[in-house]
């Protein structure tokens, strides 16, 4: 398994997950996809550009309960085998590992269902340190945390922008060039 940086090639496969049910996004699973199936349809070459965003520039973020707020740096890669296997999201403020309350964690990640329980995204993680947020029912995700040496920091109630609620934090510390 490789990231790979979204490009035109890699465009039908990623339409077809999303066709097949799959969302990049694990909390407006749906209006995601469709969002995304639109745009790809409208402007493919716009849609790729706007997945590498470090500056920031694509406008401020909607959150689930309608409000906005500031875009962070972040860009999006691909999980690849030779087909199209998720996505994984990294975000960041400049000059800090800190994240202000309403991110949730570092990264974001999904794994097509047809291809999950193989260490598809315990391999795509490549950034010395980060830390990782999941709902307390998601075993799934709390074994891959855990599986990346992934450390238990804290039960904390997520933002209002994620309509509150318990969600779990953990600490990972990578080695350099983690990913493969």
């Amino acid at each position: 398994m490789i990231l790979v940086r979204p490009a035109r090639e890699h465009l039908p496969a990623y339409r077809a997950a999303m066709e097949r049910g799959w969302s990049p996004d694990l909390i407006t699973p749906r209006e995601t996809a469709l969002h995304e199936l639109r745009f790809i349809a409208e402007d493919p070459e716009g849609f790729l550009d706007a997945l590498d965003d470090p500056s920031a520039k694509n406008g401020p973020v909607t959150f689930p309960d309608g409000s906005t707020r500031p875009r962070l740096p972040s860009f999006r890669r691909w999980m690849w085998d030779g087909g199209f296997c998720g996505a994984i999201d990294f975000r960041w403020q400049h000059g800090t590992p800190a994240l202000p309350p309403h991110i949730l964690g570092h990264i974001g990640y999904n794994v097509v269902g047809w291809k999950r329980r193989q260490g598809i995204a315990t391999r795509a993680l490549g950034l010395p340190y980060v830390e990782v947020t999941t709902e307390p029912e998601n075993t799934g995700s709390i074994a891959v945390i855990e599986a990346n040496g992934g450390v238990f920091i804290e039960t904390f109630t997520k933002d209002a922008a994620y309509s509150g609620g318990p969600g779990l934090r953990y600490g990972i510390t990578l080695s350099a060039g983690g990913a493969g």
